[in-house]
């Protein structure tokens, strides 16, 4: 089991890499034929914020099932929650790819909390990819007191992220 984990650890490591690395670059590219999309892009950030509270809201269940000791209601939020973030990232992605980036245009006190609350969203939300993948990893393979440790961790930050993403979003939207 020992040797299993090190070869998943590596390969979890290694995609949160380039998620990130790609997530990185794709968001600061500039791609044209946004007017041709079946959909606003506009929007998006919107949408963006409904997928965090509807992840925020999935994940405080999982952990309120977990805690009932309601395991398959457990797992199913918790999939959900997985489903969701991963639909958010690539909407994310598409996003910046096809729009300039927003500035904030707040000042003051508000500036100051805003970039504060933005920096901590982007550096763990970078932090949580392979947080999330190990815990993921530990539950389908049945090594249940290893997930349980690290879903003490995963689970705040997760939350955390999940959040702040919709704070990020509603002091922004006046400036889109």
């Amino acid at each position: 089991m020992q040797t299993s984990n090190k070869k998943a650890n590596i390969i979890i490591f290694i995609v949160s890499i380039v998620i990130a690395l790609a997530v990185s670059v794709l968001a600061r590219i500039s791609l044209s034929g946004a007017e041709h999309l079946p959909w606003n892009v506009k929007a998006q950030p919107g949408f963006h914020a409904i997928l965090n509270s509807i992840n925020s809201v999935l994940l405080i269940a999982g952990f309120f099932f977990i805690k009932n000791k309601n395991i398959k209601a457990h797992r199913l939020s918790m999939i959900s929650a997985f489903i969701v973030s991963s639909i958010f990232l690539v909407s994310y992605v598409v996003y910046h790819a096809l729009s300039e980036s927003t500035s904030f245009g707040g000042t003051g006190l508000v500036k100051t909390i805003y970039y504060i609350i933005l920096v901590s969203h982007i550096v763990l939300a970078a932090v949580i990819m392979p947080l999330i993948l190990m815990t993921i990893h530990r539950a389908i393979t049945n090594q249940i007191d290893k997930h349980k440790a690290l879903a003490k961790y995963t689970f705040p930050l997760w939350l955390y992220v999940s959040i702040t993403g919709v704070v990020v979003y509603l002091l922004i939207s006046p400036y889109y």
